[in-house]
């Protein structure tokens, strides 16, 4: 079969995330997760103990940093220079730190050709932002998940409350309508519709099977794994 690319963005909380993973997992596809790669890049810059305001010093590091991606259990492992990092990418730390390097324009041109390397190498779902504007505008399928604001504060809610977090919905509200606002006017990489791309509505059920169906019907037969 030929290589196929299949991008997916979207908003927070609109359940891109967890149908990205399922898709990749259903398709037999290279899962790509493109934030997964600038939380490795984040990490390496604290791990070196970097001035996150010294850009010079934070393009240098991206260019000289092996960033890899391989097939794991409910995602990707994540890999820098050798070394895994999958579970460290995902503290506060970086998550506090990441907006310094994903901002900076020439380091956001090298984790696209990144990227776009591994996506030349097989078949992937990238998810991210951008995925279907700047970082493969030519996939065969680029997908926008999406859904109501209330829809998306409600489920937010409930994952903070299933974590254990304490926080009201008004806070969560406050805090995805920020995030949207953030994401959408960002000069570079800024989250929006691709051209000829597919708008999906996540907000009429939350069972991720029929999510997972209203993706798959916008995907031809024969890009689809063959079963015996």
């Amino acid at each position: 079969m030929k290589n196929i690319v299949v991008t997916m963005d979207g908003t927070c909380g609109s359940g891109k995330s967890t149908i990205a993973k399922r898709l990749a997992d259903r398709l037999g596809f290279v899962y790509l997760d493109t934030g997964a790669m600038y939380r490795a890049l984040t990490w390496k810059a604290l791990q070196e103990k970097l001035d996150l305001n010294d850009r010079p010093a934070l393009i240098a590091l991206a260019k000289k940093t092996a960033l890899v991606l391989k097939k794991g259990e409910g995602g990707s492992r994540v890999f820098v220079d050798g070394e895994e990092a999958t579970k460290e990418i995902r503290t506060p730390a970086v998550t506090n730190a990441v907006k310094f390097i994903a901002d900076i324009p020439e380091v956001r041109s090298e984790m696209v050709n990144q990227q776009r390397r591994i996506a030349r190498l097989g078949s992937v779902l990238a998810e991210g932002r951008d995925t279907g504007t700047v970082v493969v505008p030519g996939a065969e399928y680029k997908l926008y998940i999406d859904a109501a604001l209330e829809v998306r504060t409600e489920r937010r809610h409930r994952e903070f409350l299933q974590k254990g977090v304490k926080i009201d919905r008004v806070s969560v509200k406050k805090d995805l309508i920020a995030r949207d606002l953030a994401d959408k006017s960002r000069k570079v990489g800024g989250l929006k519709v691709p051209p000829g791309g597919i708008v999906i509505d996540t907000g009429d059920t939350e069972e991720i099977e029929e999510n997972l169906r209203k993706v798959l019907s916008h995907i031809k037969k024969e890009d689809l794994p063959q079963r015996e």
